[in-house]
């Protein structure tokens, strides 16, 4: 055989593989297999941070509540350019803020999630995740 033919061959083959290990890579980056995302939960609490950062936003929230509830919990959320689509700025949560969020916990019942919505102090709420038809996320539970 031609050398020339099996490096290009070689070549191939080493393109096909990082090609292949590059897609397993991203699919494993956008998985949502941490979150329950048939269970919604409720929570209330106070804005500690909310940082508008590619590829997701991330909401720190002291939540008030029982032994149970009560902690700092670290919310996922879409991109800076999904939410702005949405109405959301990089200004929605400041730190201080009230808000009742509701949440698709994480399965393994650590404090976090990913965020589904935000009631904030004066009634508006803003949407995270699409809204499923005649859905209230407030309903879901």
């Amino acid at each position: 055989m031609n050398a020339t033919i099996v490096r290009r061959g070689s070549s191939l083959v080493i393109a096909a593989f990082g090609i292949l290990a590059f897609a397993a890579i991203a699919t494993a980056h956008h998985s949502t297999t941490m979150f329950d995302m048939q269970k919604t939960v409720e929570l209330k609490g106070t804005i500690k941070e909310f940082l508008w950062t590619n590829p997701h936003t991330w909401t720190v929230v002291t939540v008030e509540g029982d032994s149970i509830t009560a902690g700092e919990y670290g919310l996922e959320g879409m991109s800076p350019n999904y939410l702005s689509r949405n109405g959301w700025t990089k200004r929605s949560l400041k730190f201080g803020d009230k808000v009742t969020l509701q949440v698709h916990p994480l399965k393994d019942g650590r404090k976090g999630g990913f965020l589904v919505s935000v009631k904030l102090a004066d009634g508006t709420v803003l949407h995270d995740l699409p809204q499923r038809e005649g859905v209230d996320p407030a309903s879901v539970r």
